[in-house]
C-alpha cells in the first residue's frame, strides 16, 4: 500500500514564531506564502513534493490533544536538543519502538502548543 499521508498542516497561533521554531529545530528553510485569509509555511521535501505546512487561518487552533503527526528525522538526539532551546517541550524522550525492526520515537509540544512526534530508524 502506498503512503496514506498526503499532506499535513500544523496550526499556529503566532505564525512567525512557529516558522522560526521549525526552521531552527529541523535546520531547514520553509517556503512562506500568504494570502488575504491564510498564511502557510511549507516544509521542504527532497522529491519536490511538499509533505505539509504550518498554517495560520481562521479555525486553525493549536492543540496538544488532536491528531498526532510524527516527523521523520535522521538524528533524533540533535532535534530533541533543539526543541526546548526554542520554546518547545519534550513530553516523551527518545524511546525504542517495541516492534521488532523499528526505530525510535519521541513526543514534544511545539512553540504553539501542538503535540507532535519524531521518528528515526536509528
Amino acid at each position: 500500500m502506498k503512503n496514506l499521508a498526503a499532506f499535513f498542516e500544523i496550526p499556529a497561533a503566532d505564525f512567525c514564531r512557529a516558522v522560526k521554531f521549525y526552521e531552527t529545530v529541523l535546520d531547514c528553510k520553509l517556503s512562506v506564502r500568504e494570502s488575504q485569509t491564510e498564511k502557510m509555511a511549507f516544509f521542504p521535501e527532497g522529491s519536490g513534493k511538499c509533505p505539509g505546512a504550518i498554517s495560520f487561518a481562521t479555525g486553525f487552533k493549536p492543540s496538544k490533544d488532536g491528531v498526532l503527526i510524527s516527523l521523520s528525522v535522521v538524528k533524533i538526539e540533535e532535534i530533541i536538543s533543539r526543541i526546548e532551546k526554542n520554546g518547545g517541550k519534550i513530553t516523551t524522550p527518545k524511546t525504542k519502538v517495541e516492534a521488532e525492526g523499528t526505530g525510535y520515537f519521541a513526543l514534544f509540544i511545539d512553540s504553539e502548543g501542538n503535540k507532535l512526534g519524531l521518528y528515526s530508524d536509528n
